[in-house]
C-alpha cells in the first residue's frame, strides 16, 4: 500500500518538470523586464537632461560658428553640414537612415582615454556614427574621472587627429571600474574579470538607458546584460580578440600541434593542468552564450572572426553574418611623414625593428634569438652590419623586469653591441626609426590584428613576421598578384623573383633568422617598399568608417522597427 501511494504521489510530480521547464526561462525573463523598467525609471531624468544639454550645445556650438565668420582654417565645420561621401550607406533599413535618427548610442568603453588602438577604434566609430546620422547622440560610458569632456576630446584630436562634433558627444562617468581590472582578479582571472564586467555594465545601465548599446572592448557579457534587462534594445560588438579562443585550449596540451606556443602552452597536465582545461572549457561555454545575444557583431581580422564564429555562431539567433572591419590606422599620417622614394632609399640601414610593448606574449625572446642565430650564421654582408632596435612602452615592475631580464639574454647570446633597447619612445622618435629602419619585426604567436605591422608597410619597411594570426591572414598577404608575405622556401622559390615579395611569415628562430636574411638581400627594396604602402592602404580610417556603417545600419533599422511598433501599440 505505502509503494502505491507513493508511486501516485511520482506521477503529478513527474507532470510538472514539463511545467518548471517552461515556466523557469519564463520567469528568468520577467526579472530581467522588471529590472529593466526599473533602470528605465530611474534614467529618464537623466536622459532629458542630455538631450537639453545636447540642444543647447549645438545651439552655442552654431552660434561660435557664426560669430567667427565661418572662417575655420581647418575646415573641420563643414565635415557636419554634410555627411562625408565615403560614410553613405547603401542599405534602406529604416525611413530616417539617411541623417534623420536622432536615437542615442552608448558606446561601453570603459578605459576610453587610455589613447592605444582600441581608443583608435572607439573614435572612429564615433565619428563615422556623427557624419552617417549627425543627430544621433553619442555617450560613452568610462571610469576616466581624472578627465573631463573637453580634456578628452583634445587628447582625441593630438592623438589620434579625430576631430569630433563636441555637442552630440557626452561622457558618463562610471565608479565601478576597477572591478574589471586583472589585479583585482589575482586568481581566476577570466571569470573574475567578466563578472566584473557585469558590474560595471549595470552601473552603466543605471546611468543611462541608451536605444542601441554598443560594446567596443570586448566585454561580453555586458552584451549579454544587456539582452536580459532590454530585450527590444539593438546591440553591436566590435570584437578586439576572443577572451578565449580554441587556440588557447589546445596550446594548454603539450601534444597538439600549438602545445608550444603562447604563454600558457602545455600547461594542461597534471591535476592543476586538467583543472585549469576544464575550468576554461566552461567558461568558453557560458561566453559562448552571452556573445552569441549581440544582433551585430564586428572582428578585427580574420583570426578573430574565424575563433569567434566557432564559439559564437552556432548560438547565435541573428541571421546576420559576422563580419570583419579592419581597424582605422594612420596610414595617410605615416605616408606624409615617411618618405619612400629613391632618394630616401640612400638613408636606411640594416635595421630590423621591433615595436611593441614589453608584455609576455610578444615574445621577444624569440626575436633575439632568430638575430642571435642570423648574424652567426649568416656570411652575408647584410648580416655583417644588421643592428636590431627593440622599441616599446613600459607599463609598470612587471614591464621593467622583463626588459632587465631581455637584456640578460642579450648578454647571454653574445649580441650587446648589436641591439638597441628604447623604453617609452616619443611618436617622433618612432618615426625617426621607421625611417631609418628597412625590416619590420613581429613574434607574436596568434596576434589578433597587428596594427604595428600595417605601420610597418605604410612606412616601407619589408616585414618579417610570425606565420599566424592577423599579420598571416589579413595584413602581409597577396597584394596584385604578388606574394605579400611567404618566408616558406618552397613559395618563394615558386615566385622565382624577389619583385613579388613584400614581406615573410615565420615561426622558429630558424626561420626568422632566414627571413632576415632574405628581407636584408633584395636585389630591389624600393619595389618592395613601395608594396607593401600600397598594401597598407587597405586599413585606412576612409575604409573603416565604410565598413562601421554598412554593419551599423542594420542596428538603426532594429531600433527604428522597435519605435515604430511600440507607436503602433500605442
Amino acid at each position: 500500500m505505502p509503494s502505491s501511494i507513493s508511486s501516485l504521489a511520482v506521477v503529478p510530480a513527474l507532470c510538472l518538470i514539463p511545467i518548471l521547464a517552461l515556466a523557469g526561462p519564463l520567469l528568468f525573463r520577467a526579472v530581467g523586464a522588471l529590472l529593466g523598467l526599473y533602470l528605465r525609471k530611474k534614467t529618464d531624468g537623466r536622459l532629458s537632461h542630455i538631450l537639453e544639454l545636447t540642444e543647447q550645445d549645438e545651439k552655442k556650438w552654431r552660434e561660435g560658428r557664426r560669430s567667427s565668420g565661418s572662417s575655420s582654417s581647418s575646415g573641420k565645420d563643414e565635415e557636419w553640414e554634410e555627411v562625408d561621401t565615403y560614410t553613405v550607406g547603401t542599405s534602406g533599413n529604416g525611413g530616417k537612415g539617411e541623417a534623420d535618427w536622432d536615437g542615442v548610442v552608448g558606446f561601453f568603453h570603459p578605459f576610453c582615454n587610455a589613447g592605444g588602438g582600441g581608443e583608435r577604434v572607439l573614435w572612429a566609430a564615433i565619428r563615422a556614427t556623427q557624419q552617417r546620422w549627425p543627430k544621433a547622440k553619442c555617450i560613452v560610458y568610462t571610469g576616466d574621472h581624472d578627465v573631463n569632456k573637453d580634456a578628452i576630446l583634445s587628447r582625441v584630436e593630438n592623438r589620434f587627429n579625430i576631430h569630433l562634433h563636441p555637442p552630440t558627444v557626452n561622457f558618463l562617468y562610471l565608479t565601478t571600474r576597477h572591478w574589471v581590472l586583472a589585479s583585482t582578479w589575482p586568481r581566476f582571472t577570466l571569470a573574475g574579470q567578466s563578472f566584473g564586467s557585469l558590474i560595471v555594465a549595470w552601473d552603466a545601465f543605471s546611468l543611462l538607458v541608451p536605444d542601441i548599446f554598443v560594446d567596443t572592448m570586448g566585454y561580453a557579457f555586458a552584451l549579454g546584460l544587456s539582452k536580459f534587462l532590454f530585450p527590444e534594445i539593438p546591440t553591436a560588438a566590435y570584437v578586439h580578440y576572443p577572451t578565449i579562443s580554441t587556440d588557447m585550449l589546445e596550446s594548454l596540451d603539450p601534444t597538439s600541434t600549438v602545445g608550444s606556443q603562447g604563454v600558457h602552452a602545455g600547461q594542461g597536465t597534471g591535476t592543476r593542468g586538467k583543472a585549469k582545461k576544464l575550468y576554461w572549457k566552461l567558461f568558453a561555454k557560458v561566453y559562448s552564450h552571452v556573445g552569441a545575444s549581440a544582433d551585430v557583431v564586428m572582428t578585427n581580422s580574420t583570426w578573430t572572426m574565424g575563433h569567434i564564429q566557432k564559439l559564437w555562431g552556432p548560438l547565435r539567433r541573428s541571421n546576420r553574418p559576422i563580419a570583419v572591419v579592419y581597424p582605422p590606422v594612420a596610414v595617410s599620417e605615416l605616408e606624409q611623414e615617411v618618405e619612400v622614394s629613391p632618394e630616401s632609399e640612400k638613408k636606411r640601414e640594416k635595421v630590423l625593428l621591433y615595436i611593441a610593448q614589453f608584455r609576455p606574449e610578444k615574445n621577444h625572446q624569440l626575436i633575439l634569438q632568430a638575430f642571435a642565430e642570423f648574424v652567426k650564421t649568416s656570411k652575408s654582408p647584410a648580416a655583417k652590419e644588421a643592428k636590431l632596435v627593440l622599441v616599446g612602452s613600459v607599463r609598470d615592475d612587471h614591464d621593467s623586469k622583463r626588459v632587465y631580464q631581455l637584456r640578460l639574454l642579450v648578454n647571454e647570446l653574445h649580441i650587446k653591441a648589436r641591439v638597441e633597447f628604447h623604453l617609452d619612445a616619443s611618436w617622433p622618435e618612432i618615426l625617426e626609426w621607421l625611417r631609418r629602419a628597412s625590416v619590420g619585426v613581429n613574434g607574436m604567436w596568434n596576434e589578433h590584428f597587428g596594427i604595428g605591422v600595417v605601420e610597418y608597410q605604410a612606412a616601407g619597411l619589408v616585414s618579417v613576421v610570425h606565420d599566424s594570426g592577423g599579420p598571416k591572414m589579413d595584413i602581409v598577404v597577396d597584394v596584385e598578384g604578388g606574394f605579400t608575405g611567404e618566408c616558406n622556401r618552397a613559395t618563394h622559390e615558386k615566385s622565382g623573383a624577389d619583385d613579388v615579395v613584400t614581406g615573410f611569415h615565420a615561426t622558429t628562430p630558424s626561420e626568422f633568422a632566414e627571413g632576415f636574411e632574405k628581407a636584408l638581400s633584395l636585389e630591389n627594396p624600393l619595389e618592395v617598399r613601395l608594396r607593401a604602402r600600397e598594401s597598407a592602404k587597405r586599413f585606412t580610417e576612409e575604409e573603416f568608417a565604410r565598413r562601421w556603417v554598412r554593419e551599423m545600419e542594420p542596428v538603426i533599422g532594429l531600433n527604428e522597427l522597435k519605435v515604430t511598433t511600440e507607436k503602433r501599440r500605442v
